[in-house]
């Protein structure tokens, strides 16, 4: 009786194991940021980000904004340590193009557009990027940073959109 235990316990626990592993093969990478003010900034919030086949899906709520548009970007750097968030660095451009939308075919990786703040100061959104990954890749977003700027993102001027200060900046980290 206790050899016929062991064997279905060690094929229980095979089992488990075996599906275990099927999960982490099939499991969609996924990376999140949690957005902090800026010096002199009340902007805040949290932005989770998906890989959709060769696109990754941004989600997100920020509080504290202006109504209307604001600038929001991938940088290059994962680093939000300076009071103006310029510790960032510029856009992420792995394709080394000029500013654009993130619907356009010449754009920054880290060229997302614009947030919509409600009459409240919130920007619920979602947005798909191409050009981008949450890969270990050149295109990796993974240990940059995610940005929300105080103007609205002309979607043309190189290098920054004319989105104007950074009021908010977020570490991207993977999710496990």
């Amino acid at each position: 009786m206790n050899r016929v235990f062991m064997m279905a316990a060690a094929a229980a626990m095979a089992a488990t194991g075996c599906a275990r592993m099927q999960d982490m093969m099939t499991k969609t990478p996924s990376a999140s940021a949690t957005v902090l003010p800026t010096k002199d900034s009340t902007v805040r919030g949290s932005v989770k980000f998906s890989q959709k086949g060769d696109r990754v899906q941004v989600a997100g709520r920020i509080t504290g904004l202006t109504p209307g548009p604001h600038g929001f970007h991938i940088h290059e750097k994962g680093n939000c340590t300076a009071p103006d968030g310029s510790s960032a660095g510029g856009h992420f451009n792995p394709g080394t193009m000029k500013h654009g939308g993130p619907a356009g075919d010449v754009r920054h990786g880290g060229d997302l557009g614009n947030i919509i703040a409600d009459a409240s100061g919130v920007a619920e959104f979602t947005v798909e990027a191409a050009g981008i990954t949450l890969g270990t890749d050149a295109a990796s977003i993974v240990g940059r940073s995610v940005i929300v700027h105080a103007k609205a993102d002309d979607l043309k001027t190189d290098p920054s959109g004319g989105s104007g200060a950074r009021l908010a900046c977020g570490l991207i980290g993977k999710n496990e």
